[in-house]
């Protein structure tokens, strides 16, 4: 499998591809602000075709070239329904003084949800690309929250697109509407402490880890566990 990434936009959001093997069809995870270069770059690398585009939330640093890419490459977007109306309206997900930079930022202009837009629940299982894509939804750092898993195979172990769910280190943030701490807190016990210890981790900010790396050294994970012992 072949798993690739860069951080796009001043909020450095990690935009991803999935494909079973370089020259072959992909998916697209999270394509936010000023991911087209660096996406068309990774594409033209690995001679991969876009077959879809994943979002693991709503927040405007992951969804922000959504509808550009879908239309440019004739794909989908897959989203939870929770989250939604975020991809018209970004500043339904931030507090009022962000939402006003936001405004300033988009000079006026309206983002606009791809033009096809195919909702996922939670333990689902998407064929695209070649690939079979868990969904798990993770609410509590947007209520629309998934975490794309990746199965295990043969010299490899499963693999989490966390979003903002879980990073290295730390974890998403509760304070913006439709964050919940205490969700959180349950999606990251259900979500990722469930998994095993080599399960990579591919967080929506930042480097990646392993869930057992998180589970030994991440401040809000073991308080977590320590809670619900």
């Amino acid at each position: 499998m072949l798993i690739a990434g860069f951080p796009a936009g001043p909020l450095a959001a990690n935009c991803y591809v999935v494909a079973p093997e370089a020259g072959a069809e992909c998916v697209v995870v999270d394509p936010g602000q000023q991911a087209g270069s660096g996406l068309a770059g990774l594409l033209a690398e690995h001679g991969l075709t876009p077959a879809a585009v994943l979002l693991t939330h709503g927040h405007f640093d992951h969804v922000w070239s959504a509808a550009q890419m879908c239309e440019e490459y004739g794909v989908a977007a897959h989203g939870h329904a929770a989250d939604r109306a975020l991809l018209a309206d970004p500043a339904k997900g931030v507090d009022p003084g962000l939402a006003a930079q936001l405004s300033a930022l988009f000079g006026g202009e309206r983002l606009r949800e791809p033009d096809r837009v195919v909702e996922v629940s939670d333990g689902e299982t998407l064929r695209l690309a070649g690939l079979e894509i868990g969904v798990a939804h993770a609410p509590g750092h947007t209520p629309g929250s998934v975490v794309y898993t990746l199965p295990a195979a043969e010299g490899r172990p499963e693999a989490l697109l966390t979003g903002d769910l879980l990073f290295a280190g730390s974890i998403g943030r509760s304070d913006f509407p439709g964050g919940d701490h205490a969700e959180i807190l349950r999606s990251l016990a259900r979500v990722c402490l469930s998994r095993p210890d080599d399960t990579a981790v591919l967080p929506g900010h930042g480097p990646r880890t392993t869930v057992g790396r998180e589970r030994a050294t991440n401040p809000f994970l073991r308080g977590l566990r320590e809670r619900e012992q």
